[in-house]
């Protein structure tokens, strides 16, 4: 598979079989957004339903921020969890989810990154990868929390429109090397997988919540 090919969802979960994060992956061409995909599956999904967008249309970042979306140059995913937080906690789930971002960044392609409160990741001063969460009400009474993210993997400067150039960076830029997203994609959905089970149990000296 050449890095720049279409994801194969059946390959992920197969790859992923075993974990509540991708237990079910959908890969679409195109879409508006990953999150609002997600939205509209949440009622009837269980958690850990992954959707990839090969490219996004209307791909969004903090404070309605676009999200340039180059086709098959990154991975721009959304996550469906419920992880018991209220919403005013939903800084914690961010910073989870970039801190899960920067170690397999770090792991799989040696880079060293720095995050930029509070959802984006740098590598060599370039914005490489960013997360976005949204908090929604379910039918129950609680929510569920749709996590986007997106990471900068094989495209070049002429990838990006002009005004983000100088900002903006991918994977492939920082290494000079061609990124292999399947394999990228992978990596990440484990290590989210791995810190989450962790993230949702409870601290010492609390009780946990029967659901």
């Amino acid at each position: 598979m050449s890095p720049n090919d279409a994801l194969e969802a059946e390959a992920l979960q197969v790859a992923l079989a075993g974990r509540r994060i991708g237990h079910r992956v959908i890969v679409l061409e195109q879409t508006t957004s990953t999150n609002d995909v997600v939205a509209q599956m949440a009622p009837t999904s269980a958690e850990g339903l992954v959707v990839f967008a090969e490219r996004q249309s209307a791909g969004r970042g903090q404070y309605g921020r676009r999200w340039e979306s180059a086709a098959r140059r990154g991975l721009w995913l959304s996550i469906l969890l419920r992880p018991d937080l209220a919403v005013a906690e939903s800084a914690r789930l961010t910073n989870y989810l970039v801190e899960a971002v920067a170690a397999t960044v770090g792991e799989q392609c040696g880079i060293a990154t720095s995050i930029k409160p509070p959802n984006d990741l740098y590598g060599n001063d370039l914005k490489i990868a960013g997360v976005l969460v949204e908090m929604r009400v379910e039918a129950s009474g609680g929510y569920c929390a749709i996590a986007g993210l997106g990471v900068n993997v094989n495209q070049t400067s002429e990838d990006f429109p002009p005004e983000l150039k100088d900002s903006a960076g991918s994977l492939a830029m920082i290494t000079g090397r061609v990124v292999d997203r399947f394999e990228l994609a992978i990596a990440l959905l484990r290590e989210l997988d791995a810190r989450y089970l962790q993230f949702k149990r409870p601290k010492k000296g609390t009780l946990a919540r029967i659901i």
